[in-house]
């Protein structure tokens, strides 16, 4: 199952156990102290996302690793077509 999958399942019974409580669905009849609380879940739970999406892109951005190698493989990738380039009379 694909991350998307999971996220669009667990959205899925999450908004029917919202609407079940908030409009009453099945007759439970809860609280009206429960209805308080949820009534306003979905923002809660945006705000929730939001909070994981940028902890989640933050701690990415922190453990993002160098890659030294490569990057020195690349100028010299660079120079050597620069060599060639001026080789062939290209001015750079």
């Amino acid at each position: 199952m694909t991350k998307l999958a999971q996220w669009l399942l667990g959205l899925l019974l999450l908004g029917g156990v919202w609407a079940t409580v908030t409009f009453d669905l099945l007759d439970l009849d809860p609280p009206p102290a429960c209805r308080e609380v949820f009534w306003p879940l979905p923002v809660y739970l945006l705000v929730a996302f939001g909070c994981y999406s940028l902890a989640t892109i933050g701690y990415r951005v922190a453990t993002f690793n160098d890659c030294e190698d490569a990057a020195q493989e690349l100028q010299q990738q660079i120079r050597q077509a620069k060599e060639e380039l001026s080789r062939k009379g290209m001015r750079l």
